[in-house]
């Protein structure tokens, strides 16, 4: 029951089913909070979309890079097919224990005064995995969500985390890739169409919402989620076919 859970990177073992990840988890880590999250479970594979208890979950980060960058914005809302639900949403800036980079400033607006008075990660950290517990974690380029707070975890606790995500972007590309797979597209060269969030979102005809907030990503990625099941799959489709 080996899992890849170095300073680097988490992987699920291929070896392993989610279920049995999170009861080797329960057994093996230390830390309480971790233990309280894996005793909480992961739902049935078979578990149809429209019985999902979904979360959509966001990071703003000093940049991309896990060996040089780190999470100051968490923003996650919980939600099913039919309903989301705001009033239930949570938003956190975090202070970084890596330098804010000007480049990602420009970008999600986060400064350093913003973040002066801003908690750890370990202050929170109850608050946020109590939030996640038993749903099914939605993000948009699961890379940025699981692997950052992976790395935080260890940095912090020198434990890592892993559970499986729901990925708009995924999906997203397979849709995308299929829409150009005929012969006569190859034959016209034609590419498959931009997967980043609000272009995602554009062809389903959502609403244009200002990018890199961490709580407005996870409201756009939780509607997102919502059109691409409506468009693509049946709501009886068992979630093992979207989680990774």
């Amino acid at each position: 029951m080996k899992q890849k859970t170095d300073n680097k990177l988490a992987y699920l073992d291929p070896k392993l089913t989610w279920q049995q990840h999170f009861e080797h988890q329960v057994n093996s880590v230390k830390d309480s909070r971790l233990k309280h999250f894996y005793q909480t479970g992961v739902i049935d594979p078979e578990t149809p979309l429209s019985e999902v208890e979904f979360v959509a979950l966001d990071f703003e980060t000093t940049g991309l890079d896990i060996d040089k960058d780190g999470i100051i914005s968490i923003g996650l809302i919980p939600f099913t097919l039919q309903r989301i639900y705001c009033k239930q949403s949570k938003h956190w800036l975090v202070k970084p224990r890596k330098p804010l980079n000007d480049d990602s400033v420009v970008i999600h607006g986060i400064t350093h005064s913003d973040l002066s008075d801003a908690p750890d990660l370990r202050r929170i950290l109850d608050e946020v995995l109590d939030s996640l517990a038993g749903k099914i974690v939605v993000v948009h380029y699961q890379y940025i969500e699981r692997q950052f707070f992976h790395r935080a975890l260890m940095e912090r606790i020198n434990e890592g985390i892993l559970f499986p995500m729901v990925d708009t972007l995924a999906i997203e590309s397979e849709v995308q890739k299929r829409a150009v797979s005929g012969w006569w597209d190859k034959l016209r060269g034609k590419k498959p169409a931009s997967v980043r969030l609000g272009s995602s979102r554009s062809r389903y005809n959502l609403p244009a919402y200002q990018p890199h907030h961490a709580l407005v990503d996870a409201i756009a990625t939780a509607e997102l989620l919502q059109a691409q099941i409506y468009h693509h799959y049946s709501p009886e489709t068992p979630i093992k076919v979207l989680w990774v």
